[in-house]
């Protein structure tokens, strides 16, 4: 198990689900209180700067309204063609962006940031990774929209769940693709001393 330099320090700014999952399996202690704040892109912002800035507010924004000393925020999107794919508004939207991707390479990119609220220091990053689809079928599609796992998930899909056989190749961090990049967030925290 990691060793905390304080009980109770670290705090995911975040509800995601497999974001704990992955600290949790990094041996890093942790709370979770999520971040409540609106992620709307901003005019002429890139998908870099956008998930750079979301991190850096979400963990702003928990800092400060609660207890800890180390705050992380993160942000997760899909990239085509330059362009931001976002959660999936219904099933229509799902399939559009799913028949988008398929036999196509994307991106994913996660912003992650690292407040320390007691030094005010801050250590903000994004990862990128390629991702490859196999060509999808009709029928790929129409089950897994069907079974609405692509409806809370940036560009309609989750490689760790339903959509793993979709994927060809990916070039880059694959917990980047599942939306904390662990071994640059690790480092971060080993940085400011927030972990051994």
């Amino acid at each position: 198990m990691t060793m905390l330099r304080e009980t109770g320090a670290i705090v995911l700014a975040s509800a995601s689900p497999r974001r704990s999952e992955m600290m949790s399996l990094a041996g890093i202690a942790f709370v979770v209180v999520p971040a409540d704040i609106c992620e709307d892109a901003l005019s002429g912002e890139t998908p870099e700067a956008h998930v750079l800035r979301l991190s850096r507010e979400k963990a702003s924004a928990v800092a400060a309204a609660s207890t800890g000393r180390f705050f992380i925020g993160a942000d997760t999107v899909v990239v085509l063609d330059g362009v931001i794919l976002g959660k999936p508004s219904d099933g229509a939207d799902a399939r559009r962006m799913l028949t988008s991707l398929s036999g196509r390479s994307h991106q994913v990119i996660t912003g992650f940031a690292v407040l320390d609220a007691r030094l005010g220091t801050l250590i903000n990053n994004s990862v990128t990774t390629e991702v490859s689809f196999k060509p999808l079928t009709e029928n790929e599609i129409s089950r897994y929209v069907a079974s609405g796992c692509p409806m809370d998930k940036a560009g309609a899909y989750a490689i760790q769940g339903g959509a793993l056989h979709f994927v060809r190749s990916i070039s880059g961090s694959y917990t980047n693709v599942v939306g904390l990049p662990m071994t640059e967030l690790y480092e971060a925290l080993q940085a400011m001393q927030a972990i051994d």
